[in-house]
């Protein structure tokens, strides 16, 4: 399913279907989307009172449900993750699905959201930086060139090159085709038994955290191995996984990255600069086309899912 990248004069819901930004944030994100040329909408309520969460559950699913229907916008973009938007998705698939799909962008809390879009709506979603991070312009370089390609279409494409073999199976000469799934590895696993559970089956699955200890990582990957997740999927690209300590890093990359990935019979990868990371948070294209290239100089190649026309 065809996306139509934007352009100027397009208009781009903001929602919070988890945790809320600053309000200068949420500010300095909308002044940026007006000076791309973009015609942000921000609910007057927003945010609330409540202490967990942007808002009231209720309140999040009408306008994260507005968002999503409306004929009129052609992107979605989330001003935060944190958490909560798990707790809107058995609302949300009462919803009849909106057949003209649009840019969703978030990341982190917001896995629950491209997990539900790209398996029950069939749409594509991109994995990106929140509003708030666009604002503050800490997303530079690299990050905002590609950012700025995928939203308004001039860049279909992106290939991340330098990534680590990290079993006998990534180091193959072969090329293995299908569509990134996953992000964030804490939030999938809170889909299990679920009927939002990820569906792995047939496609790259990506994983990234943030703060979560090494026996914590080990124990996700450790059920998600007796739920039969690699069995199904094709292979395995690792994203960041920001730790405090540089023991705690150690440890998940000599230890806990390397046995899973020598127990693992798909291929298993890392290197994927896609994540929390504070200096660099690429976009990564989710359930759109993809090819991992294995052997000598290992890249994921994504296209973005959006077109001009």
């Amino acid at each position: 399913m065809k996306v139509r990248a934007l352009r100027s004069g397009d208009i781009v819901d903001v929602v919070a279907p988890a945790s809320r930004c600053p309000v200068l944030d949420l500010k300095l994100g909308v002044d940026r989307l007006r000076s791309m040329g973009l015609v942000p909408r921000v609910p007057k309520n927003l945010f609330g009172s409540s202490a967990l969460f942007a808002n009231r559950d209720e309140v999040r699913l009408k306008q994260l449900s507005r968002a999503l229907t409306a004929e009129d916008s052609q992107a979605i973009w989330c001003v935060r993750g944190g958490y909560g938007s798990m707790r809107l998705l058995p609302e949300l698939a009462k919803l009849k699905r909106n057949a003209r799909p649009k840019i969703f962008i978030g990341f982190s809390d917001i896995t629950s959201l491209h997990t539900f879009l790209n398996q029950e709506w069939g749409w594509p979603t991109l994995h990106g930086p929140m509003l708030g991070r666009l604002g503050r312009g800490e997303s530079k370089g690299a990050e905002l060139w590609s950012l700025f390609g995928f939203l308004f279409g001039t860049q279909t494409e992106f290939v991340f090159e330098s990534l680590k073999p990290l079993n006998q199976a990534a180091r193959s000469q072969k090329v293995i085709r299908g569509q990134v799934v996953g992000g964030n590895m804490a939030v999938l696993q809170s889909g299990f038994s679920t009927p939002f559970e990820l569906r792995p089956r047939g496609n790259i699955l990506f994983f990234e955290d943030i703060g979560e200890k090494p026996h914590r990582v080990d124990r996700m990957l450790t059920q998600m191995k007796q739920a039969g997740w690699f069995k199904q999927a094709r292979a395995v690209v690792f994203g960041q996984f920001l730790m405090p300590h540089p023991s705690e890093k150690r440890i998940l990359s000599h230890d806990v990255l390397a046995r899973f990935a020598k127990d693992c019979a798909i291929p298993v990868l890392s290197g994927l600069p896609v994540g929390h990371e504070p200096k660099r948070q690429m976009p990564l294209p989710l359930g759109t086309p993809a090819q991992l290239h294995l052997g000598r100089s290992p890249h994921l190649r994504v296209l973005s899912g959006w077109s001009n026309k």
